[in-house]
């Protein structure tokens, strides 16, 4: 996706507001920007103004005594992990790559492999600091500007720009994780095994196999991770250090992994990934249990640099769905079975385990979230768009909602029966509130609200 617009960097507060009034004075719109990490128009205002916040990235405070950390918004999850882990912390919720900055993150209140247990991102923030449109400066927390707080995290950037994000870390005892792997044979054991397996993990994230169907139909493997408690690991200072947590940029210690999605992309063809996936289930036969840095479990996104460059010129769309545990099996059968029948199996599916949150507009909920990544061509766009509108009819009859870091091809009607009038209805009276002016508008956002 693409947009032509203005670009501002700004470094200061002041600046934020300079653009705003900028903004008004051309009749054009802002949106802010992060690491562009999104699949969507989230950080999009064609014929509007971007404000990219990634020079506003310093830690402006950490006390590892307390765990308590403050950056601002461009602020990396790198950067953060790197700062604490020295010291036995680590952030509680992270995504998949961590290239993600602070205020992106809280946009969209992401969620890791761990939302049945900690929530999302939003939950760990302590307090944050942002610039309003109409020129205020507010300060708000779970009980200071309460409303705000939990509707501007989750708000898609369109209520007012962070400028200050305090959050509380996590404490660890060592730099390792304890790592249980184990195959399922179908979607009800994949299903099962989460919804068993989370009570006892810290963290669980399957692996599903687009590929496969019949008997096998959302076959995969299952990662059910716990953290080490004191004294377990014998070499907790060693296995801390951020050197020990680095992602190495070599394969076999020889070949760059950057030059991998080359080799990756005569593969990213249908019976190219069913090979690939085959091989993978087949390995992941025997159960074992393994050890694993912090930051290799969590940034699998990070291991082939520029890997979305495998799927070719038209690039990928990545289909996120959450469903209540009562339908998810049912409905995702459905979807897969509809997937090939249309012959555009996923190339890759990812399960989690999830709770509800008290943020406005939420996407979690007391289920499952599977996340599916199809790739795109010239041929298949069409067949592509039909079988993802397919997609959401059956999701909303399940009960389930959507999570707009990800789905591009949401419609207002789509929004409006999962989010509800209520909702919708309380997000526009903040929205009036703080920007009266509409300055804050996203391509994403006159997609799904206007």
């Amino acid at each position: 996706m693409s947009a032509p617009s203005y670009l501002i960097k700004p470094t200061t507060a002041d600046e934020i507001n300079e653009a705003f009034s900028q903004a008004k004075k051309s009749g054009l719109v802002v949106t802010a920007r992060g690491a562009g990490r999104s699949y969507n128009d989230a950080a999009l205002a064609g014929c509007g103004i971007v404000l990219d916040m990634r020079e506003m990235n310093a830690i402006t405070a950490w006390d590892p005594s307390t765990g308590l950390i403050t950056g601002q918004p461009g602020t990396t999850l790198e950067q953060v992990w790197q700062k604490v882990i020295p010291d036995g912390w680590w952030p509680p919720v992270v995504s998949g790559t961590m290239t993600t900055t602070l205020g992106g993150c809280l946009a969209a209140n992401i969620h890791g492999k761990n939302n049945f247990k900690m929530g999302p991102i939003g939950e760990h923030v302590v307090e944050f600091t942002a610039v309003l449109p109409t020129g205020a400066e507010v300060t708000c927390s779970p009980k200071k500007n309460g409303d705000l707080f939990h509707a501007m995290i989750s708000g898609l950037g369109m209520l007012g720009i962070f400028t200050s994000i305090t959050m509380q870390m996590k404490r660890v005892y060592s730099g390792l994780l304890s790592v249980d792997a184990f195959p399922v044979k179908n979607l009800h054991e994949h299903l099962t095994s989460l919804l068993d397996g989370a009570p006892d993990h810290n963290y669980i994230v399957g692996w599903l196999d687009g590929t496969a169907s019949g008997k096998s139909l959302g076959r995969g493997q299952i990662h059910a991770t716990r953290y080490l408690k004191e004294g377990e690991d014998p070499n907790p200072q060693e296995t801390i250090k951020v050197s020990n947590q680095i992602l190495p940029p070599l394969i076999f210690g020889v070949f760059p992994k950057s030059l991998l999605h080359y080799f990756m992309l005569p593969f990213m063809n249908n019976l190219g990934v069913w090979g690939i996936n085959t091989a993978k289930y087949i390995a992941s036969l025997r159960k074992h249990t393994f050890r694993q840095p912090h930051a290799a479990f969590h940034f699998l996104l990070d291991y082939v640099p520029n890997w979305e460059f495998s799927y070719g010129r038209s690039g990928l769309i990545q289909y996120q769905s959450f469903l209540p545990k009562e339908t998810a099996e049912d409905a995702w059968r459905e979807m897969l079975q509809l997937s090939h029948k249309t012959g555009l199996p996923t190339y890759l599916g990812v399960t989690k385990r999830h709770r509800p949150d008290k943020f406005l507009l939420t996407h979690a909920l007391d289920g499952f979230s599977l996340a599916m990544d199809f790739k795109v061509t010239d041929e298949s766009r069409a067949r592509l768009g039909t079988m993802l509108q397919e997609f959401d009819k059956i999701v909303l009859q399940a009960g389930g909602r959507f999570y707009f870091a990800k789905n591009s091809e949401t419609t207002a009607e789509t929004a409006r029966k999962f989010f509800g009038d209520e909702t919708i209805a309380k997000f526009k009276k903040l929205k009036k509130r703080c920007d009266p002016n509409g300055l804050l508008e996203s391509d994403l956002y006159r997609r799904i609200f206007e």
